[in-house]
């Protein structure tokens, strides 16, 4: 969208209209796949900050909600529908929290993730976010020195993640696997 497309749709009565209901019927019917789409409008277009944390609360307390009936029932989490967006929500939820150096509640995330999901290229590369953060490597330089920004390929599935780094990731998780087995241990306890 070009500045006067977005002009145009912040202030189209109509858009915001249809957008504040769509906002207001997702969160009754805890519809994840349309909270995603008003949350995603809602940051393209800079709107209400308020509103745009309760449409993020609503998808984490929704996804809390999902992934913890998918594990207890002794099931992995697939990238595909729903479930896609609930693993999207905790991986954006540990980014955050590793954007504000909080390294020990990205790294309880990040360990969750590599346990729940059933994926094992998506499973490595949270792998080697668990690495970096128990390293305390701040986002910017990880983004900056492991993130590899030229891969054009991806798969869309793979669209929400860091999957492509500078490095194999195999090589990198076995030069790691200490840092690996000693949060694995450390953290073993959230999957109680």
């Amino acid at each position: 969208m070009d500045k006067a497309e977005l002009h145009e749709a912040r202030t189209n009565p109509e858009f915001l209209n249809y957008l504040e209901q769509t906002r207001v019927d997702a969160i009754k019917s805890e519809n994840i796949s349309a909270l995603y789409e008003v949350l995603d409008s809602m940051l393209i277009l800079d709107l209400d900050e308020e509103k745009i944390n309760n449409v993020y609360e609503n998808i984490l307390k929704i996804s809390f909600e999902r992934i913890e009936t998918i594990v207890n029932g002794g099931k992995k989490l697939k990238l595909e529908k729903d479930e896609l967006l609930y693993i999207r929500s905790f991986y954006e939820h540990a980014i955050e929290k590793w954007s504000y150096n909080d390294f020990s509640g990205a790294k309880e995330f990040f360990f969750l993730l590599s346990n729940i999901v059933e994926d094992e290229h998506l499973v490595g590369a949270i792998n080697v976010h668990l690495v970096a953060c128990s390293k305390e490597m701040d986002m910017e330089s990880f983004y900056e020195n492991s993130v590899d920004v030229n891969v054009m390929d991806l798969e869309e599935r793979y669209g929400y993640f860091i999957v492509n780094f500078t490095f194999d990731i195999q090589t990198f998780l076995a030069q790691n696997d200490a840092i690996l087995k000693r949060e694995f241990e450390n953290l073993k306890h959230l999957l109680d």
